[in-house]
């Protein structure tokens, strides 16, 4: 069933566009846009007053004093003042959204695990009410770790919004379109594409196309990065330019509207009279943005051996440890397969991070059966994993010429926590519990034999 929602009219001005309408390119960039001429103070933050009436107010994603390369904030020049864009607080229940920590006693987060797509249902679903949490890791009030889930969305958010002060989202559409309408302006995305909504940005979910359904990683930590890249240089992997910020995007409209924070886990709703998604200027570093998965560009072996999987970081959250993440989003898209006299396929590993694999699209080259788009598997910290006997024995024998991965495109939620699985994840979601069974027909293949191989 296909469902094409007329979104609400932001207004939006041209006077910031990128080459891609309605977006700036890059990363991290601090940014100006304004959707009225002269809105936006030129010279300083704060005048005394601001053009058309607007108040300034200051979004900080970040403490006052981090250093200068990684502090974050926005300058905000709205109709409202935020503080009337919440009330009194009366606390909600959404009982599949899931925050760390998050142990269930009845479950077992011990094992290999693989899941067929979480199927859409008859019942009306929001991108509140539509969430699913897969896994936890970590602890939300010390705001470190992570959370995975399945969003399954059918009807847009009618004057209503929402923030997360816990986290911010990484959002991986799979099926479907949605709109993101922000205080910031206005994302849609489609799979294939990604989105990073920051910690407490007000916004509010739209269905363009759906059923939609997908994946998000809550990253209750340090915000996502692009990785360094080391001795590859300056290009390749993800490059800036390829991310996209919108232009500043307003609603002046009166109308009961509900406002749902989630904070500390807990999920707290509030009743105001007007739209909240209010800011006509705006300039600064702290934004949402969006990220063409295709506009990937892999790196890889050329002569022999298989690199470790980070070689295909998109984003990085860190955590502290130097060399260990919070969270890598990690990317596996066509390629190129060039390496000689190599097993090309992802060897057979454990290792001290916990991987969370979902499939956008196509055929995955170590698990060539069971892991369909939509999908999901999980492989917790130190747990061994790797190819099946098919794809073993295909990579074993296969003939070396040069080969192109094609139909493919799959990801990783990589995490150096245990990811404890929830009671909708072990119970209510299509988990494949013949998974394990896919290395039973492995085969001791040891001979003794000096210089047999």
């Amino acid at each position: 069933m296909t469902k094409d929602i007329a979104p609400h009219n932001m207004q939006t001005g041209a006077t910031t566009v990128g080459t891609t309408e309605g977006y700036m390119p890059g990363f991290g960039n601090d940014f100006e846009t304004e959707a009225l001429p002269g809105a936006l103070p030129q010279g300083m933050n704060s005048p005394q007053k601001v053009n058309y009436g607007l108040y300034g107010e200051q979004l900080s994603g970040t403490a006052f004093t981090a250093p200068s390369h990684q502090n974050e904030r926005t300058w905000c020049y709205r109709i409202r003042p935020s503080v009337k864009h919440t009330h009194r607080f009366e606390k909600i229940d959404l009982p599949y959204w899931k925050s760390a920590p998050h142990v269930d006693p009845d479950v077992t987060s011990l094992g290999q695990y693989r899941w067929d797509p979480v199927p859409h249902s008859d019942q009306p679903l929001t991108w509140l009410t539509g969430m699913r949490t897969m896994t936890t890791a970590g602890d939300v009030n010390t705001q470190v770790g992570m959370a995975s889930h399945i969003y399954l969305v059918t009807e847009s958010m009618k004057d209503a919004y929402f923030y997360s002060a816990d986290s911010e989202l990484l959002v991986v559409p799979q099926e479907g379109r949605l709109r993101f309408a922000t205080e910031l302006g206005v994302i849609d995305i489609e799979p294939q594409e990604i989105a990073i909504i920051p910690r407490g940005l007000v916004y509010r979910v739209e269905v363009l196309e759906g059923p939609a359904r997908g994946f998000v990683c809550e990253n209750y930590g340090q915000e996502f990065h692009l990785p360094g890249r080391g001795p590859i240089g300056a290009n390749c992997m993800a490059n800036p330019r390829d991310f996209k910020t919108p232009v500043a995007a307003f609603e002046d409209r009166d109308a009961p509207s509900t406002v749902t924070i989630k904070w500390a886990g807990q999920f707290h709703e509030t009743k105001i009279g007007h739209s909240p998604l209010d800011v006509v200027a705006w300039h600064g570093n702290y934004a949402p943005c969006k990220y063409d998965l295709r506009t990937y560009c892999p790196v890889g072996a050329i002569l022999f051996d298989h690199p470790d999987p980070s070689i295909f970081t998109v984003l990085t959250a860190d955590s502290g440890v130097e060399g260990t993440a919070n969270i890598d989003f990690v990317l596996f898209r066509d390629r190129w397969m060039v390496a000689e006299d190599t097993f090309r396929p992802p060897w057979y590993h454990k290792n001290v991070m916990s991987e969370l694999m979902g499939n956008i699209f196509g055929i995955y080259d170590a698990k060539p059966k069971g892991f369909i788009p939509g999908g999901m598997s999980l492989h917790n910290m130190m747990l061994p994993h790797g190819p099946d006997k098919n794809a073993f024995e295909g990579a074993s024998n296969a003939d070396l010429g040069a080969e192109k991965l094609e139909n493919t495109m799959s990801f990783m939620f990589e995490t150096r926590f245990p990811q404890h699985l929830t009671q909708f994840a072990a119970k209510e979601a299509p988990l494949q519990d013949d998974y394990i069974d896919c290395w039973t027909d492995l085969e001791k293949k040891f001979d003794g034999t000096p210089g047999k191989k």
